[in-house]
């Protein structure tokens, strides 16, 4: 996933999104006990691409932020 795909959804998309990627390193560890899981980066892709997710979100409240003390601090 490319961050500006990431930066194209909407703030519930991307929450939407980190639980299903939640749900998938769940059914990737559960495979690798099995022996069923033969595409172990399946994990680290999966891990990086939350973190992106998550990253996007904090830019987003952070940019927030700024605009609210901006406004603030014209009045």
């Amino acid at each position: 996933m490319v961050i500006d795909e990431i930066r194209a959804l909407s703030t519930d998309e991307i929450l939407d999104k980190i639980e299903d990627l939640k749900v998938e390193m769940y059914t990737y560890r559960i495979q690798k006990e099995s022996g069923e899981l033969k595409d172990t980066t399946l994990f680290r892709k999966t891990r990086r691409d939350i973190a992106r997710l998550k990253t996007a979100l904090r830019e987003r409240e952070l940019a927030a932020e700024l605009v609210a003390q901006g406004g603030e601090n014209a009045q």
